[in-house]
């Protein structure tokens, strides 16, 4: 659509059957108002009778920050401490919680265009007793954990500033022409992705790097791999967990929070 974006994300299991309907307006931050708007239908598996009707945005925003939680765990340093998020809106919030339950965070930094947002999302976290602050692109080189949760069609920092062990989740991008991470980091990194057949369709970190000669698809792992132990990961490794999303994971979520 011009204004944005309208998807229609279906799924099925053994316990239901779902649909999300959500809009998603570049302009809105601007205006005030939510990026992500929408609903999910959950249908009963056995009757098909409706069973709950939730709010789109706070599932959406729920489940891509649990899949970050389960990359990280599988993937970044046990021991690490430092986390910067790229973003100061719902999704870079819910990211700061699934980090905070995965790993021993004890420092985070919020980078993000509106200043006053980024102070406030802080502020929240300082409030909490979480060390907390607002940062720069050069924060980078100090973090263990970094996570991209913004609109930017353009990458947030150079690739060269991530340090050996780092790992980085990527999840504000969904479209083959818009990046947040830029070849460099893609050339460094163990690169861990839901679906490969997705991500190298949809994907724009994936897309781009494989069309600079500095990814190829035969290297992507999926995320199912890495989790049953299928493909291992060095400490030394950057990793990058690229997500864009899956209509599995909103129905999971979606019975959870019936359950």
């Amino acid at each position: 659509m011009p204004a944005g974006d309208l998807l229609v994300m279906p799924a099925y299991g053994d316990e239901g059957a779902g649909v999300k309907l959500v809009t998603v307006a570049q302009g809105n931050p601007e205006r005030g108002l939510p990026l992500i708007n929408g609903i999910y239908v959950l249908f009963d598996n056995l009757t098909l009778r409706l069973r709950a009707l939730i709010d789109a945005a706070a599932l959406t925003s729920i489940r891509t920050a649990a899949v970050s939680g389960v990359a990280t765990r599988h993937l970044a340093h046990p021991d690490a401490s430092s986390l910067l998020v790229f973003g100061s809106g719902a999704q870079a919030a819910e990211h700061v919680e699934a980090m905070l339950y995965v790993r021993p965070i004890d420092r985070v930094v919020i980078v993000g265009r509106n200043p006053s947002r980024a102070g406030s999302l802080a502020d929240r976290l300082i409030a909490r007793g979480v060390h907390a602050r607002t940062g720069s692109t050069e924060d980078v080189s100090d973090a263990d954990v970094v996570c991209c949760c913004t609109t930017s069609p353009t990458p947030l920092f150079p690739g060269a500033l991530i340090r050996p062990g780092t790992h980085v989740n990527a999840v504000g991008s969904y479209k083959p022409d818009r990046r947040e991470l830029d070849g460099e980091t893609m050339r460094r990194a163990r690169v861990v992705v839901e679906s490969i057949q997705t991500a190298v369709r949809e994907a724009g970190e994936i897309v781009i790097a494989i069309g600079e000669g500095v990814l190829e698809a035969e290297g992507l792992s999926e995320l199912e791999a890495v989790v049953k132990g299928k493909a291992l990961v060095s400490d030394g490794d950057v990793t990058v967990f690229k997500s864009v999303g899956a209509g599995y994971q909103d129905l999971v979520v979606a019975l959870a929070a019936c359950r």
